[in-house]
């Protein structure tokens, strides 16, 4: 399948093999498209440097806290220099500090709201923002969101609230961006077991409850995350920005 041939994509927040970003990596590779990855953080270099170097010995690897400006514009420096150019952005980026995802949102500290809605959210538009001007052709930049934006989910707390931004901020990135054929959106998944999930207080529970109540009565696979990923990115996808695709087994639909 070349869906992708001759598109060049960047990747943020691969952390191991499980992480939804490396799924939707491989779909992009998979159909065509040659990427450059980020890591943040030295502990999860060599995870990075391991699978990326599937793709090909010479894959663009580099280090980027998107905290930092500086290391933003480095990083899409250093794309421009190797690409050229670029056509596909994978935000997969969150964080909050770990006891701010337990016991009552009520507490969440000034310190832990700041740096949730900075690194979930706000740094999707840092990104953007270095990213549109390599956009010359036009492009695809991609969010991955949770239900939690939208509905209260036990634990999830400020982390729901970033989420919410993120989602804000893809639908006003998507506008802003739009003239210049570059499309925003999100994909909202289900819960799938990854380092950043385990995070979370009950997400075993979770797990079952999706599985019990979703229409389809399981939870969503990895590579399911990926094709989804692989279509948003695609010109099938050309008329779709400003939107959260819901990939969930179903499970947003339900009132109870």
């Amino acid at each position: 399948m070349s869906l992708l041939k001759g598109k060049l994509g960047i990747v943020f927040g691969v952390a191991n093999r499980r992480s939804i970003a490396w799924a939707i990596a491989q779909a992009w590779h998979g159909a065509g498209a040659k990427l450059a990855f980020t890591y943040q953080g030295e502990r999860l270099k060599d995870n990075v440097e391991e699978l990326a170097g599937t793709f090909g010995g010479d894959t663009l690897i580099l280090p980027c806290d998107v905290t930092r400006d500086e290391e933003i514009a480095r990083v899409f420096q250093q794309v421009g220099d190797r690409f050229g150019q670029l056509h596909l952005l994978l935000h997969s980026v969150a964080f909050a500090p770990k006891d701010a995802l337990e016991g009552q949102f009520l507490n969440t500290s000034r310190a832990a709201f700041r740096i949730a809605l900075d690194v979930s959210a706000y740094s999707l538009v840092a990104l953007a923002r270095a990213a549109a001007p390599l956009m010359t052709a036009g492009g695809s930049i991609i969010g991955m969101s949770y239900y939690g934006a939208e509905k209260v989910v036990p634990h999830y707390n400020v982390m729901g609230v970033a989420k919410a931004a993120l989602e804000a901020s893809t639908r006003y990135l998507a506008y802003d961006l739009g003239p210049r054929r570059i499309r925003v959106n999100c994909i909202s998944a289900g819960p799938v077991n990854t380092l950043a999930a385990r995070g979370i207080g009950g997400f075993s529970e979770m797990l079952r409850h999706y599985e019990a109540h979703s229409p389809l009565q399981r939870n969503v696979l990895p590579e399911e995350l990926g094709a989804a990923g692989l279509f948003l990115a695609s010109d099938g996808a050309a008329a779709i920005t400003g939107q959260v695709l819901y990939v969930d087994c179903g499970y947003q639909i339900m009132g109870m």
